[in-house]
């Protein structure tokens, strides 16, 4: 864990561009081998605005990275936040304390408050209007999203007095994590759930994106599933029944344009389904 800490800390921009474009490259392959769903669309033209989102998340997170250090080296020095009020532990422990901590503040609360905040959810409500998940879904988050996320991510590594190397390390774990639970790759059931008991896995993420609630509010972790079974947002459907989309954006043509998309969480929409 030491060799990886101090990689994590001094990580090249280079490499991050490696594993964001290496992870998106291998799942895209992968569900081109075995899909799930057998989806009748032109790939890069479905692609195309996903990847604009990808890219602007890119553009704000390098922008705010020195906000990240500076950060994570004022809690170190200052001895503030829970991993420097725990007693000296193993390393390994350590290290896997603090991605497990900052999944919970950089992933599964944003996500869920902004399922529960309704401007935040219209904002939110860009990433859920893709009619076809796969792999370039993952990134596919409106500008103002990507600040909020920076924002719960900051406040986590204040929170949890988290070293500059291990938040580099949860951030390519999460982009990872996150590129593989949405690709459209087709598991056997019995694998991912097994899975799904520990990780966040493909089937029980998909279950997310199905089009109507309350499956639309359910499993809303990254990494770990720990926090949507201990804190109760955990929910199974058959990968069968899962329709992608959401009910209150229908269209698909406009969910797929990108000017559209912007503009998407300012305008009005309909009330959305529950099932019953």
């Amino acid at each position: 864990m030491e060799t990886i800490l101090n990689y994590f800390e001094t990580i090249p921009s280079s490499h991050r561009s490696i594993i964001l474009v290496g992870g998106l490259t291998f799942f895209w392959l992968l569900e081109g081998a075995i899909p799930l769903f057998k989806f009748n669309y032109k790939k890069w033209q479905h692609a195309l605005p996903n990847i604009f989102f990808t890219l602007t998340t890119v553009v704000i997170n390098f922008a705010l990275a020195f906000l990240l250090l500076k950060t994570a080296d004022w809690v170190v020095e200052n001895n503030f936040g829970v991993l420097n009020w725990l007693p000296e532990m193993n390393i390994w422990l350590y290290g896997i304390l603090g991605v497990f901590l900052m999944d919970f503040f950089g992933a599964y609360l944003p996500h869920f408050v902004e399922h529960k905040i309704k401007p935040l959810w219209m904002i939110h409500l860009v990433h859920h209007s893709d009619h076809k998940v796969d792999t370039t879904t993952a990134n596919r988050h409106h500008p103002i999203e990507s600040l909020i996320r920076f924002t719960f991510t900051l406040l986590g590594v204040l929170v949890i007095g988290t070293p500059i190397a291990i938040v580099m390390l949860y951030q390519s774990m999460s982009l990872v994590a996150t590129q593989f639970t949405h690709a459209n790759i087709k598991m056997s059931k019995k694998i991912d759930k097994a899975l799904s008991y520990v990780l966040v896995s493909p089937d029980m993420h998909k279950v997310h994106h199905h089009y109507v609630l309350p499956y639309t509010d359910s499993n809303y972790g990254n990494i770990f599933s720990v926090w949507d079974r201990l804190l109760g947002t955990y929910m199974e459907l058959d990968r069968e029944q899962i329709v992608y989309g959401v009910d209150v954006f229908p269209d698909e043509k406009e969910n797929s344009n990108i000017k559209d998309l912007l503009k998407q969480p300012f305008q009005k929409y309909k009330k959305p389904t529950t099932l019953v």
